[in-house]
C-alpha cells in the first residue's frame, strides 16, 4: 500500500472536500465538437478515465466566456458564454462525479494570444501591444495588433466572466477557476510589460489589479459566499522586464482580499512581438526543465497569503508531489501531463504500484500537436499513451483466439506492440539484436536534457517482463528462427538506418554518422561540422559541444530545428547559441574534403575547415527483413520507424495499434 500520507489526505476548500491533494489542471484536448453540441462522447470518455484513475479534483479544460461565433474549423475549446451550454456541461460534471471526483471548470478570455481567424472574436488587450506571432493557420503566420479595450468594454467583460461563473455553478461544477495567468487577457493587466494604460486600469498595482478585482467581486455576487473560487496566476512571467515573484506576491494578496479562495500558481507569459526569439517563457516546461520547476513560486505565494495554494510545473511523479506537500510549499499539487500519460497514476500510487506508472517524459508533443489549427479532426495526443483521447476505442479485451506473436525489435514501437498483444492474452516473443531493450531510445537518452526518456524505456521493459513476454537479446531474426517459433503473426519494429547523402567524399575516413556518435561507436576529433540541422543534428551538436568540441551545424534550409515542436524549439535554440554552436543556414554541402567541407551558400563557394564531419541527414526505414519474410508468404506487419522514421509518439501509437489489431 501507499506511503503517501500527505498526498492522499482529504482537503477542504470552504465546504468542498476533495478526497486527495491531486489536481488535474485545465489542459486543452480538442475533443469538443466543432459543431454547436460541444460535449462529445470522446470528451466525456477522456475525463471519465481520469476520474476513474483516482484524481481528487479535475479542472476541465478552459472555457471561453464569450459565445461561439465563426472561428477556425480546428478550434474546439469549451464555451460557457451562453445559457444553452449549461445542460451540455452538466453532462460532463455528472460523468466525473460518478467516481467520487470533484469537478471544476476554468474560465478565460484569450486576449491578444490568438487572431480573430482562429477564435472568431476580435483580439483585445489592455494596451495595443501584439503577442509574438508563433501560432499558425494553414501555412500563414498571423500578426495581429490587438485593440486596446475601452472602459465600457472592460465592464462588459467583467459581466461575462461573472455570468460564466454562474453557469458553471448551475451546471454542477464544485468550483470555478478564473484564468489570470499565462499572458491571457486578465494577466496582461497585471504586468508593466503589457499594460501601458494611464487610466484607472493602469499605473500602480491597484490600477493594474482593478479588472481582476472587479471580476472577483461580481463573480462572488453571482455565485454566493460559500461557492469556491480559484484563480490561476503566473508566479513569475520569466521575461526580462516582466512580473517577478515579489511583485506577484503583492498581486496574490490583493486577489485574496478580493475574494479568491484558492490560488493556482504556475509561470510564464507569451512574449510580445519584437522580443528576442530566444527568450521564451512557458507554462508547460519541457524535459530540459527540472521536475517541480515552479514549486518555489507556489511556496513564495503560500508565504504571502492565507488561502490554499496549488503548485504546478513538471510534477510528474507522486513522490515529488508528496515531497512538495510535506515541505509545505503548497496545499495541493497540479499534475497535468502526468495524467495525459497515465490516467491511473493516482490509484497506482495509492496502491504502491509505482513501477506500473507510465511516466510523462515532458516532450510536449501533446501541446505542440494542437497549435496549428489546421486539421478539424486533430485532438490531443500523448507520446507515451496511445489511448489518450480515444479511450473507448482503445479498451483492451482478451482475444477470443490467442495467437503466437513474434515482435522483432525492442524500440518503443516493438515494446508497445508486445505489451498490448500480451495484455490481449497472446503468447508474445520479442527478439532484439542488441544486448539491451530500448532500440534507438537508448540513443535518444544520450544528448543533454533527455534523461526522462530512460524512465519510459524502463517502464516498457518492466511491463513486458511482468506480462510474460519471452524476451531474447542478441538475437538476429532469420527465416529459420521464424520457422522454429511458428508465429501466427509477426510485427517488425526494426527501426531505421541513417541516410548517407550522395555527397562526393561521404566515404572519407573523417566522416561519421550522428547515430554512431550517440551510440559511442565512433570518436570525434578536433573541430566538428554536423551536416543537417534537424532534431538529431541539433542534439548531436549540443552533445558534442558539451564535450568541449568546436561545433558547426550546416543546414540547407532557412532555419535549423524545423522538425522540433514550437514549445521545445526555442529552448534548444537558446542552448545552442549560448553554448557557442556556430550555425550556417541556406548552405548546401557540395563535397566533403580531407580537411572539411565545401559549401554553396546563396551562390557563394566556401570551405569550412573541420577534422570530423558528422552526417545527420535523416533516417530511412530498415525493411530488409520485411521483404524477406513477406516473400515467404508470412503474416507480417510493420511498426515504428521501419514504416517511416518519426518520433516516440508515432512509434508508440503505431505499436499500440498493431498490438491491438493482432
Amino acid at each position: 500500500m501507499s506511503n503517501f500520507a500527505k498526498l492522499f489526505t482529504p482537503f477542504k476548500i470552504k465546504e468542498l472536500e476533495i478526497k486527495n491533494r491531486i489536481v488535474m489542471p485545465p489542459m486543452r484536448t480538442d475533443l469538443a465538437s466543432v459543431n454547436d453540441d460541444m460535449v462529445t462522447e470522446r470528451l466525456v470518455d477522456y475525463y471519465i478515465e481520469r476520474a476513474k484513475g483516482g484524481v481528487g479534483l479535475i479542472i476541465v479544460e478552459h472555457a471561453e466566456i464569450l459565445p461561439l461565433v465563426g472561428r477556425a474549423k480546428a478550434w474546439k475549446p469549451l464555451y460557457i458564454g451562453e445559457d444553452k451550454r449549461i445542460p451540455q456541461l452538466k453532462r460532463l460534471v455528472e460523468a466525473i462525479h460518478k467516481y467520487d471526483t470533484k469537478a471544476a471548470i476554468q474560465l478565460l478570455h484569450w486576449g491578444r494570444i490568438f487572431p480573430k481567424e482562429v477564435t472568431g472574436h476580435k483580439t483585445v488587450a489592455p494596451s495595443a501591444i501584439p503577442a509574438s506571432s508563433f501560432y499558425h493557420l494553414d501555412t500563414q503566420v498571423l500578426d495581429v495588433l490587438p485593440k486596446e479595450l475601452s472602459i465600457e468594454e472592460i465592464g462588459d467583460l467583467v459581466e461575462k466572466f461573472a455570468d460564466g461563473a454562474r453557469r458553471a455553478k448551475e451546471a454542477g461544477f464544485d468550483l470555478v477557476e478564473l484564468h489570470f495567468g499565462h499572458g491571457y487577457l486578465v494577466h496582461l493587466f497585471f504586468s508593466s510589460y503589457t499594460n501601458k494604460r494611464t487610466d484607472k486600469y493602469g499605473g500602480d498595482v491597484e490600477g493594474k489589479t482593478r479588472f481582476a478585482r472587479e471580476i472577483l467581486k461580481r463573480v462572488r455576487e453571482k455565485v454566493g459566499e460559500n461557492y469556491p473560487v480559484s484563480v490561476r496566476i503566473s508566479g513569475d512571467e520569466l521575461l526580462e522586464g516582466g512580473l517577478t515573484l515579489e511583485e506577484t506576491k503583492i498581486t496574490a494578496q490583493i486577489l485574496e482580499d478580493a475574494g479568491a479562495d484558492i490560488i493556482h500558481v504556475s509561470a510564464g507569459a507569451y512574449p510580445s512581438q519584437g522580443d528576442n526569439p530566444l527568450v521564451w517563457a512557458t507554462s508547460t516546461p519541457p524535459m530540459a526543465f527540472p521536475r517541480g520547476c515552479f514549486a518555489h513560486l507556489a511556496e513564495g505565494i503560500k508565504k504571502a497569503v492565507s488561502v490554499p495554494v496549488i503548485a504546478a510545473g513538471r510534477i510528474n511523479d507522486p513522490e515529488l508531489a508528496e515531497k512538495i506537500l510535506i515541505e509545505g510549499k503548497a496545499d495541493l499539487v497540479s499534475m497535468g501531463r502526468a495524467l495525459y500519460a497515465d490516467p491511473e497514476m493516482p490509484r497506482k500510487a495509492m496502491e504502491g504500484r509505482l513501477e506500473d506508472i507510465r511516466p510523462c517524459i515532458a516532450c510536449n508533443r501533446c501541446i505542440d500537436y494542437l497549435m496549428t489549427f489546421i486539421d478539424p479532426a486533430s485532438y490531443v495526443k500523448c507520446s507515451v499513451n496511445a489511448a489518450s483521447g480515444r479511450e473507448r476505442e482503445c479498451r483492451i479485451k482478451l482475444a477470443a483466439n490467442p495467437k503466437r506473436v513474434l515482435v522483432v525489435g525492442s524500440g518503443p514501437a516493438g515494446m508497445e506492440a508486445a505489451r498490448v498483444a500480451a495484455l490481449k492474452g497472446h503468447k508474445v516473443f520479442l527478439a532484439e539484436k542488441s544486448n539491451k531493450l530500448g532500440g534507438t531510445l537508448n540513443l535518444a537518452v544520450v544528448p543533454p536534457h533527455k534523461e526522462e526518456i530512460a524512465n519510459f524505456i524502463n517502464y516498457l521493459s518492466r511491463q513486458i517482463t511482468k506480462l510474460g513476454v519471452e524476451i531474447t537479446l542478441e538475437s538476429e531474426v532469420t527465416f529459420e528462427l521464424v520457422s522454429r517459433l511458428k508465429p501466427d503473426a509477426i510485427i517488425l519494429a526494426t527501426g531505421a538506418i541513417p541516410v548517407i547523402p550522395g555527397i562526393p567524399g561521404a566515404e572519407c575516413n573523417n566522416v561519421v554518422t550522428a547515430i554512431d556518435i550517440l551510440a559511442g561507436k565512433k570518436e570525434v576529433k578536433g573541430k566538428v561540422v554536423v551536416i543537417g540541422g534537424g532534431l538529431i543534428g541539433c542534439e548531436t551538436a549540443e552533445y558534442l559541444i558539451e564535450k568541449n568540441k568546436d561545433v558547426w551545424i550546416v543546414e540547407m534550409l532557412n532555419n535549423i530545428a524545423n522538425d522540433v515542436g514550437q514549445n521545445v524549439r526555442p529552448f534548444l535554440m537558446q542552448r545552442l547559441f549560448k553554448k557557442g554552436v556556430k550555425i550556417l543556414t541556406k548552405s548546401r554541402v557540395e563535397e566533403i574534403l580531407d580537411n572539411g567541407i565545401g559549401i554553396n551558400k546563396e551562390g557563394q563557394r566556401q570551405i569550412i575547415e573541420a577534422d570530423t564531419i558528422v552526417l545527420a541527414a535523416g533516417m530511412i526505414p530498415d525493411r530488409k527483413l520485411f521483404v524477406e519474410l513477406e516473400n515467404k508468404g508470412l503474416e507480417v506487419y510493420l511498426a515504428g520507424d521501419c514504416i517511416q522514421a518519426g518520433r516516440i509518439l508515432e512509434a508508440v501509437h503505431g505499436g499500440f495499434d498493431l498490438g491491438f489489431k493482432v
